[in-house]
């Protein structure tokens, strides 16, 4: 199916860095028009001319409502939009008894409450045939001992997807749960050692390795293209969820 999205204009909002920006490339390549958008303006510049002449961005802070409300406006009517903002910052593992709710609660500020405004703000201006994508994490599939509240919050996200799609049909709307994928996320991981590293999270998947954001952004493109998909949750981790 490849050019199924020539003259189309997808949004991607956390497309300035890792899958959202490996996204928008691979949307430019299928014949797509491009609008990104991210929390830094000048991460947002830095992508658009990395990405060329039929990409443009825009600022937006998904914290907050109104700017996500302006972010829109300046988009104008779109195809499909990709929600990949945010990080999964705070996933350390701690008891819950040493559990700070007041700052547990940040964690569903971007991933979950951010892409519920994106949603409700963006698909006034969706044209028929469009889709939503949005992004979880394996953590709801595989919990970690100390982090059931990162687990809550990627679990709410597929539930939030499958509601949505009903709530806005015929509008599709999907997510995409990413396994270990090789993103700024994992810098903190010294560089001499992170190889290693890797091999070692990965080696008892079927695909013993990390992925690749390109990889994921396959993903993505397929729920935009797939015009008899709705309410699904795409799982893209090397196979680690079978083992």
């Amino acid at each position: 199916m490849s050019g199924a999205l020539r003259g189309r204009k997808v949004v991607v909002i956390g497309g300035s860095s890792g899958i959202g920006l490996a996204l928008a490339a691979a949307a430019l390549a299928d014949g797509a028009e491009v609008v990104v958008g991210s929390s830094g303006l000048g991460h947002v510049q830095a992508a658009v001319e990395r990405l060329g002449a039929a990409a443009s961005g825009h600022g937006v802070d998904v914290r907050d409502e109104a700017d996500v409300a302006r972010f829109f406006d300046r988009v104008g009517d779109f195809d499909h939009l990709a929600f990949t903002a945010g990080d999964w910052g705070g996933r350390g593992a701690r008891d819950l008894a040493d559990t700070d709710l007041a700052r547990a609660a940040e964690l569903f500020a971007v991933r979950f409450w951010g892409a519920l405004a994106a949603v409700k703000h963006g698909v006034k201006a969706i044209r028929p045939g469009g889709s939503i994508v949005l992004t979880n994490g394996m953590i709801a599939h595989r919990p970690r001992q100390g982090t059931p509240i990162s687990t809550a919050m990627a679990g709410a996200i597929e539930h939030l997807t499958r509601g949505l799609a009903v709530d806005l049909a015929p509008v599709r709307v999907n997510a995409v749960c990413p396994g270990m994928i090789r993103t700024d996320v994992w810098n903190s991981i010294p560089q001499e050692s992170r190889e290693s590293r890797f091999g070692e999270m990965t080696r008892r998947q079927p695909l013993a390795r990390i992925g690749e954001p390109a990889e994921v952004a396959e993903a993505y493109l397929y729920l935009m293209r797939a015009g008899y998909t709705t309410g699904q949750v795409l799982l893209v981790d090397g196979g680690g969820s079978v083992v």
